[in-house]
């Protein structure tokens, strides 16, 4: 999931083989057609046109901002009903015995109904990671 950020957020720092850079190139090629896009539909009224321009079209800080504003949407859309293989590194969910929380077993998301006391409305679709504010050569 970090990884994600990292390549929304242009700041990927594996390179690989020249078949995947050559790929890596392309994929970064699209996004910064994206994120043009995006800024084109900015408004100028409210001064995010102007704030968001970038000479070099890479659009570095609307890409940040984007990833912070859209990341738990994200993890939402990979998380999605996952039924196996989504095991992850911290709890996130009350198991309700009122001592400690417990790991999601068969979803990387508390479920919304259960009656768990960690399972509020709102926490269920927490990502339960901030690997991707951590530099990428440390994880």
């Amino acid at each position: 999931f970090a990884d994600i950020g990292d390549i929304v957020r242009g700041k990927d720092l594996f390179y690989g083989n020249k078949q995947e850079k050559e790929k890596r190139d392309e994929l970064d090629k699209k996004l910064k057609t994206i994120f043009k896009q995006i800024h084109g539909g900015l408004t100028k009224a409210n001064g995010a046109q102007t704030y968001y321009k970038d000479a070099t079209g890479d659009f570095f800080q609307l890409r940040e901002d984007w990833w912070t504003a859209n990341r738990e949407t994200v993890w939402e859309a990979i998380t999605c009903e996952v039924k196996s293989g989504s095991h992850y590194f911290r709890p996130t969910c009350d198991s309700g015995d009122a001592r400690k929380p417990s790991l999601t077993q068969t979803d990387c998301r508390c479920p919304k109904s259960s009656d768990a006391k960690g399972a509020k409305d709102g926490d269920v679709n927490i990502v339960p990671t901030y690997f991707d504010y951590v530099p990428q050569y440390l994880r």
